[in-house]
């Protein structure tokens, strides 16, 4: 089966490496986002995709705009592929586009579909504390994320996950996914169903006033927050930048979904049940875990933290660094 690949970020690598090493299919090119420019030295960087295709020597098309790219739409034409299939490209993709390949172009997308359509699912639904979530395999249409879903595969979200480490996992389900359905469809052996658009929900382009942390906010939700949002959330400690990048929920609900290291914080915890400080302090110190703060809605320990200009580091090593005592006030 010839193959045009359109992606760009690492969540698509799995599924463009497991088509190059597949017997049954032949990627013949790939399109990926125009490189950008990065780091301290504003050198063009290419995209993880375009590495990969580069490494095993495919031809790789990166239009700014791929609706427009005459030459570039008539290469992807002439190619007269079986399937596109799309992952995190970036791009809507034309009416002209869709019609090209024989059997469609086939998107895997990081939710179940139709809940959270667009640019960022896997972290709204974190964001939105959800315990599962998935992969839907989908025939594109014209708009964003509405095309008729072909299968569906689901994952747990446990409390501790962030948005790096369930990318990772729904990238290789995705990768086995898009293999099973690429087979089905060539056999004929797969029907596709439309969604239902008054179940649709959306995951829009996550904005900078997202990463600020509110302490005021529950305790789970600022959880939420910061492993969705994995590793940007910010505040403010002795008016520098501190960077939030784990933390853990105290309190009875939580304690048998946290792995076995942390369970011993319950006894640790149960005479903070009565400690009501001012939203953002410091309430207490715990010995070898770090500080616990206090928010609108229960307490939150900072498991892990980066101070500006500073390497990330353990809620511990945090305390013992900045010496920080109880009382003090990490503000938004």
């Amino acid at each position: 089966m010839k193959i045009i690949f359109l992606g760009t970020p690492q969540f698509a690598i799995p599924t463009l490496q497991k088509l190059l090493d597949h017997p049954d299919f032949d990627v013949i090119g790939v399109v990926t986002q125009p490189d950008k420019r990065r780091g301290r030295g504003n050198q063009l960087i290419p995209s993880p995709i375009k590495k990969i295709a580069l490494e095993h020597g495919l031809t790789v098309w990166q239009p700014k705009n791929l609706k427009k790219a005459r030459t570039t739409l008539s290469q992807l034409k002439e190619a007269q592929a079986d399937a596109f299939v799309v992952v995190a490209y970036g791009q809507l993709l034309s009416s002209e586009i869709l019609a090209m390949p024989k059997l469609g172009c086939i998107n895997v997308h990081g939710s179940i579909l139709p809940q959270y359509r667009g640019a960022a699912p896997i972290q709204w639904s974190i964001y939105h504390g959800d315990k599962e979530t998935g992969i839907t395999t989908m025939l594109m249409d014209e708009g964003m994320d509405t095309g008729a879903m072909l299968i569906k595969a689901y994952t747990p979200i446990h409390l501790l996950d962030n948005a790096h480490e369930l990318a990772e996992k729904l990238a290789e389900q995705g990768a086995d996914l898009l293999i099973e359905t690429l087979q089905k469809l060539k056999l004929g052996d797969i029907t596709a169903t439309a969604q239902d658009n008054d179940q649709a929900t959306y995951a829009p382009l996550i904005e900078k006033s997202d990463y600020v942390v509110d302490w005021t906010k529950s305790a789970i939700a600022i959880h939420n927050q910061i492993r969705a949002f994995y590793p940007n959330c910010v505040a403010t400690f002795r008016n520098q930048s501190l960077k939030i990048m784990a933390t853990i929920p105290l309190g009875d609900t939580y304690w048998e979904q946290l792995p076995e290291e942390f369970q011993k914080l319950q006894q640790q915890t149960t005479m903070l049940a009565n400690i009501k400080g001012k939203t953002g302090e410091v309430v207490s110190i715990i010995k070898n875990f770090g500080a616990v703060i206090q928010t609108g809605e229960g307490l939150l320990l900072l498991k892990e933290v980066q101070l500006s200009g500073k390497r990330q580091q353990s809620g511990w090593d945090f305390v013992n660094g900045t010496r920080l005592e109880v009382g003090e006030i990490i503000t938004s």
